[in-house]
């Protein structure tokens, strides 16, 4: 799908806008889980996510082709309309994102404040997915999907800086919301010919893709009721199932309970503010501590963008 050429352009491209992230093998963390844990602090981007990585490379190449002459348009959660509409800022694109009714309040206000338009539409990201296409279709917008090669190959550069700035992982936890983040990680290591095992986390409210990895096909869910927003998909995408059941060893879910017992961790142990999505790559290893022992395990601190009222409650008022 792409060339060690091309994710080095990439990785060029984003560091033309900020530095990377660094990954840190932090004493308290590693002794809490057990064993040797590198995290990869995609918090520290400038939208406090991992997303951005993605956007910059997609926008960037709308822009230079000149394919959205009357702007983007795009459905979220969060961080993926923060991502587009940060890289629209710095492109020139107009930027309209659509999220659910009873999004984020916070996410909201930073999708504004990057200068995007914000359109409230449906009870989930999938209804407002399918109003994005329809408003792209009325308003002569370019719909800027979720899922898609710009972004697999911008948010593969946090997997190429990690797979270098730390020793050699035996195993690597990535959490999976629509599939950009664990498909970038899996195609970096195979372009890299690592062996590292990479196991994919989902919410035990939100388990599409580990009901679809299981099944060996596409399964659509009624619901992805999960506080932790980032996971909350529940059609999966066809193309990144195809990849992560290419790539990965198996998808584990995590519990509401275990997500904010690793916000916690983080809290403790690094000082870092994780959201849901996040910290569920260290909820999945903590639960697998005993297996992992003695090997050196890789977990991507994806984002950091929690409401206030979500952290007092699974953080402050344990």
């Amino acid at each position: 799908m792409f060339t060690l050429a091309a994710l080095e352009a990439a990785l060029e491209a984003v560091h033309r806008v900020f530095p990377g992230t660094p990954q840190y093998d932090w004493p308290l963390l590693s002794g809490r889980v057990g064993t040797e844990t590198w995290v990869k602090h995609e918090n520290h981007t400038p939208i406090g996510a991992f997303k951005v990585r993605g956007g910059l490379i997609h926008v960037e190449r709308v822009a230079r082709a000149g394919l959205a002459p009357n702007g983007l348009i795009s459905a979220t959660r969060g961080n993926h309309g923060q991502s587009l509409a940060f890289a629209g800022r710095r492109f020139g694109v107009p930027v309209t994102i659509v999220v659910p009714h009873g999004n984020s309040e916070e996410k909201n206000a930073a999708i504004r404040a990057l200068g995007a338009k914000l359109v409230e539409h449906g009870a989930d990201f999938d209804a407002a997915r399918l109003e994005a296409v329809r408003l792209a279709g009325e308003q002569g917008l370019r719909f800027a999907p979720s899922f898609h090669a710009d972004l697999v190959l911008g948010v593969a550069t946090w997997a190429l800086e990690l797979f270098r700035g730390a020793p050699k992982l035996d195993v690597l936890y990535v959490p999976i919301g629509l599939g950009s983040g664990i498909c970038g990680a899996i195609l970096c290591r195979d372009l890299l010919g690592l062996s590292t095992e990479i196991v994919g986390v989902q919410s035990e409210k939100a388990p599409a893709y580990a009901r679809s990895f299981a099944e060996g096909r596409p399964v659509q869910l009624d619901s992805a009721d999960t506080l932790a927003d980032g996971l909350a998909v529940r059609i999966p995408d066809p193309e990144a199932l195809r990849i992560i059941q290419g790539g990965a060893s198996r998808i584990v879910t995590v519990s509401e309970d275990a997500i904010a017992a690793a916000i916690r961790a983080y809290w403790h142990d690094t000082h870092n503010l994780a959201e849901g999505a996040g910290a569920a790559p260290l909820a999945a290893l903590l639960g697998e501590r005993e297996q992992q022992r003695g090997r050196r395990v890789g977990v991507v601190l994806c984002g950091g963008n929690i409401d206030l009222a979500l952290f007092r409650r699974w953080v402050l008022e344990d």
